[in-house]
């Protein structure tokens, strides 16, 4: 077998287990337990809450001191 021939069987193994992975790890996705899955929205949903929450915190970081001054005093005065 030629240098060149052993190559490109080579990567074409490759190329076939990594196809097959990544079917398997699909399916077994797919296939995951009820108590998995309602784990992971749960966890999704968390995620979800945390980056919003750290969106407003982003936001309240960034915006000038006067403009979050002003929004304590109206809290203040409701």
């Amino acid at each position: 077998m030629k240098p060149f021939e052993m190559v490109v069987l080579i990567v074409a193994i490759v190329m076939i287990t990594s196809v097959f992975r990544a079917r398997y790890r699909h399916h077994s996705a797919i296939d995951a337990d009820p108590q998995e899955r309602a784990e992971n929205m749960r966890l999704r949903e968390e995620v979800k809450e945390l980056k919003d929450r750290l969106h407003v915190l982003e936001r309240i970081a960034t915006d000038k001191e006067n403009t979050l001054s002003r929004q304590i005093d109206e809290l203040r005065d409701r």
